[in-house]
């Protein structure tokens, strides 16, 4: 998700470059959208340390700290990791499973009905208690 490059030269005194890609999702309109960051790390005059988020070579906000919806202006938007909006998009492009088409269908038997009981029977005798998870937990009294 995120990458040192090193100075750019975007602008002066970056000591470091961090590239950095979300997935956004507006949870008011649906509206999704991916965007990378520069991000540039700087020092002030007085030695404190701080960041620029350089998008399209543009300063920008954080995007962390309110995310604004480019479809609504919306604020309840939720960040993903990168790829996430790209993936359903493609994902709602492919094209849907067709189910088979139906032909004869056979009944089960008698035989094949008493099988399946009795792998359901075994299922239901066995069950956990609480104490059976716990025991190699428990620790004996000295």
């Amino acid at each position: 998700m995120s990458e040192i490059t090193g100075q750019t030269g975007l602008r002066a005194g970056a000591s470091a470059v961090v590239n950095e890609s979300y997935s956004f999702a507006c949870m008011r309109c649906g509206y999704g959208w991916e965007q990378s960051y520069e991000i540039e790390h700087h020092t002030d005059a007085a030695g404190h340390e701080f960041v620029l988020y350089v998008a399209d070579g543009q300063v920008v906000p954080s995007p962390l700290s309110k995310p604004t919806c480019q479809n609504c202006d919306g604020h309840l938007v939720r960040i993903m990791r990168p790829g996430r909006v790209e993936s359903a998009r493609n994902a709602a492009h492919r094209p849907h499973r067709v189910p088979p088409q139906a032909g004869p269908v056979q009944a089960p038997t008698a035989d094949a009905e008493a099988e399946g009981a009795g792998e359901r029977e075994q299922r239901e005798d066995h069950h956990w208690h609480l104490s059976d998870l716990l025991h190699p937990f428990q620790r004996k009294a000295s």
